[in-house]
């Protein structure tokens, strides 16, 4: 009689080890409440948590954000302490980063961090301590701006704020995404060419869909050159250019120029699945209803909601000093217009952009580089990834193959491939590479030692943020 409780728990628990070895669609379904990092130590469990590894990542690709503003109780600006720790409950592994931050509180702690480790001799500044923050191979494009606009961590919905002075910055996180290529560029006097044009996707790219562009000490002497080398070819092509002038970058590192120097950055965006569109609110643009009916325009575009992000690059001359004190006015009239798209951007030294709207089949309008350049405006731009899935709908037993089905918004299509699953045995090797993909890379990225888990340990990491994600 007294056995029997321990028998019931230990058969219990043998039906659990059997189901998390065994039965890929319950594992994967578990995963799927686990944060990267934690889902990339799972993969050294078994080769069947590797495989359902690879099928959760596979299917996170939306975008997330770490945002920040007040004063940092601690040396360093507030958004490197703030990624320092929401890093860790990231639900996609990011391959490209843009991180703004307002100049006048970074490049002072930058000046100060920079001066205290020359005097030490050691110590790294807070440029290295924000890379290292991402996965090794990551590519980090970061500016800083006179002001900053950004939507609270957390949230699609939650009510974006303007930042003309004070701490504030953001990091948005794209993680590889299938159908969409972004790359980030930098041209300076030094790398300036048609060749290296090219290379960037800003060339010679019928995919081109979306350009987010940023000068950088832009009243200097040939400043202006680089610039309009830029925009010549992307002005007559189809894609949306949206941006404007910061005051510096600050990663990637330039090894091509001194520091101080003048060039430009940005990401360029291709694939079918991309589709934007942005308005111009010019100088007469000076009360809430005017913004209002200027910004209503984007929905002549018909993007959905879901899965679109908004970008605001205005004029450090607007804000509440161009709305009678009122502050906000421009950010709160985006929210009403979209409640659910999340909203970011900057207040720079002059703007880039034009009424355009980029689909499928066809762009809105054409015009030359010189009508993309303002100032006392500022650009609302919208930019919509078309969605895709890949959900596992069950397994054949009998032939032993799992069925997925995967689309896009509008139309989806059924996969079978055969079981790739092993027991509780076959432990994951870092050879093994399913669907063409090695996971052991992107391990590694974020770990530097090769963690190996058992199934109950991770089973409970697993309980835990599902609990914490119920909450």
């Amino acid at each position: 009689m007294d056995e029997s409780p321990a028998l019931s728990v230990a058969a219990d628990e043998s039906k659990a080890e059997y189901i998390l070895s065994n039965v890929a669609e319950v594992v994967e379904r578990i995963l799927t409440f686990v944060p990267t990092k934690s889902l990339l130590q799972m993969t050294c469990v078994c080769k069947l948590w590797r495989n359902c590894a690879r099928r959760v990542l596979r299917v996170q690709q939306n975008l997330t954000w770490v945002s920040a503003a007040g004063p940092s109780s601690c040396e360093g600006h507030a958004l490197c302490h703030s990624l320092a720790g929401e890093i860790e409950n990231v639900y996609i592994l990011p391959k490209t980063v843009l991180v703004m931050v307002d100049s006048e509180t970074f490049n002072r702690q930058e000046c100060c961090i920079k001066k205290k480790a020359r005097r030490s001799h050691h110590g790294p500044d807070s440029v290295e301590e924000l890379n290292r923050l991402f996965p090794t191979g990551c590519d980090v494009v970061g500016v800083a701006t006179p002001g900053i606009v950004l939507t609270p961590s957390g949230s699609h919905s939650g009510a974006p704020k303007e930042f003309q002075d004070g701490e504030a910055g953001y990091a948005l996180m794209f993680p590889r995404v299938e159908g969409v290529d972004i790359r980030p560029f930098h041209f300076c006097k030094n790398t300036i060419s048609e060749a290296n044009l090219v290379e960037a996707g800003l060339m010679n790219n019928t995919d081109l869909r979306v350009v987010l562009l940023f000068g950088y000490e832009a009243f200097k002497p040939g400043a202006a050159r680089i610039l309009n080398q830029v925009l010549e070819p992307l002005a007559h092509s189809k894609a949306l250019i949206a941006g404007g002038h910061v005051e510096n970058v600050f990663s990637p590192k330039r090894h091509c120029c001194d520091r101080g120097s003048f060039g430009v950055v940005g990401l360029a965006l291709s694939g079918p699945r991309i589709q934007g569109a942005s308005v111009l609110l010019e100088q007469d643009v000076s009360s809430a209803k005017a913004a209002e009916a200027t910004i209503q325009r984007l929905k002549a575009a018909n993007l959905p909601e879901r899965n679109t992000i908004g970008f605001m690059f205005a004029c450090v001359g607007r804000g509440h000093n161009f709305y009678n004190n009122q502050r906000n006015v421009e950010a709160d009239t985006f929210r009403k217009v979209f409640p659910n798209i999340p909203l970011f951007g900057f207040f720079g030294n002059g703007e880039i952009g034009c009424d355009r709207i980029v689909k499928e089949d066809y762009c809105l309008c054409d015009t030359d580089s010189d009508g993309l350049q303002h100032g006392y405006t500022t650009v609302m731009t919208l930019i919509h990834k078309q969605q895709t899935f890949s959900v596992v709908i069950g397994r054949a037993a009998a032939s032993g193959v799992l069925v997925h089905r995967e689309g896009a918004e509008d139309s989806c299509s059924l996969h079978i491939s055969p079981s790739r699953e092993h027991g509780p045995h076959s432990r994951a090797s870092p050879s093994s590479a399913p669907w063409g993909v090695d996971l052991q890379p992107q391990l590694n990225a974020w770990y530097s030692l090769d963690y190996s888990l058992t199934s109950s340990c991770a089973f409970k990491l697993a309980t835990v943020h599902h609990e914490f994600s119920r909450v």
